[in-house]
């Protein structure tokens, strides 16, 4: 089994799980990106891609962050966020097989590493453009803040520090920073708006800005051998995103973004 092949395989088993919980919590998700992109143009993976989005209004997110610690008590399986894990940088939560190991391509940090899943949350934006770019713009400022202070490198230097070298008035101050990041995505939680932005998104600001139908209204598909929960509205979003998505990308594009090297149960995996 080739390199991909056993990420996506693990990256199914942890989606099972993740799904289960949602399930049993009644907790809404559905798949986003280029995860959902491969649910509708191969019925699965992205041959070439390397890991899982999803998505969640800010209310789900907050309890799926909620249940999932108690969850995955005496699994192989942890949820990291920038509060279990003083090193992780990101706005956004990931799901970690500990039974594995990885390295990023050009992502270079002292957090807790493994196979994947991100699970971003939608939060509300308001329809004024300049308000919604003054507020990214807070929101960017603070991220780019906390990556530069917990050392995020695109490459490995001679100058880092061991993650117990980091002074503890470090994690005090990044603790404040992620506080006050925070506090800007959840910044209009109690208006009526009908906009939702993922904030994390690697995107252009507008591409994922979903409706509240967008965002809400789901349905299911296929995902390899599972059933997954997908937006309604599917066509809409990933034209927004990526023009004609049933069009494959040229060959030199199909290749893997994120993950390098990978160790499964302590056996590295060429």
């Amino acid at each position: 089994m080739s390199q991909i092949d056993e990420i996506h395989r693990v990256e199914i088993e942890m989606l099972k799980v993740i799904i289960e919980i949602c399930d049993k919590h009644d907790i809404k998700y559905m798949l986003i990106g280029g995860t959902l992109l491969g649910a509708i143009r191969h019925d699965g993976f992205i041959p070439w891609d390397d890991d899982v989005d999803l998505g969640m209004t800010r209310e789900n997110y907050d309890e799926f962050a909620r249940v999932a610690p108690v969850e995955f008590q005496n699994t192989h399986y942890f949820m990291q966020t920038a509060d279990t894990d003083p090193n992780f940088a990101f706005s956004y939560m990931k799901v970690l097989d500990t039974n594995t190991y990885i390295e990023e391509k050009n992502n270079v940090n002292d957090a807790h590493k493994g196979i994947f899943i991100d699970i971003f949350p939608f939060d509300k934006v308001p329809r004024q453009p300049e308000i919604r770019q003054a507020v990214y713009n807070r929101f960017k400022i603070n991220d780019a803040a906390i990556l530069v202070r917990l050392g995020y490198n695109i490459i490995k230097t001679p100058f880092r520090k061991a993650p117990n070298e980091k002074p503890l008035e470090l994690f005090m101050s990044v603790a404040k920073l992620k506080e006050r990041r925070e506090n800007i995505m959840r910044l209009y939680d109690n208006e009526p708006f009908h906009h939702y932005k993922n904030y994390a998104s690697q995107y252009a600001y507008d591409k994922e800005v979903l409706s509240q139908s967008e965002l809400t209204e789901l349905t299911t598909h296929k995902f390899e051998s599972i059933e997954v929960s997908i937006p309604k509205h599917y066509d809409r979003i990933l034209k927004r995103m990526y023009g004609d998505y049933m069009q494959l990308p040229p060959e030199k594009e199909r290749v893997s973004k994120h993950i390098d090297t990978v160790i499964i149960n302590g056996k590295r995996i060429e």
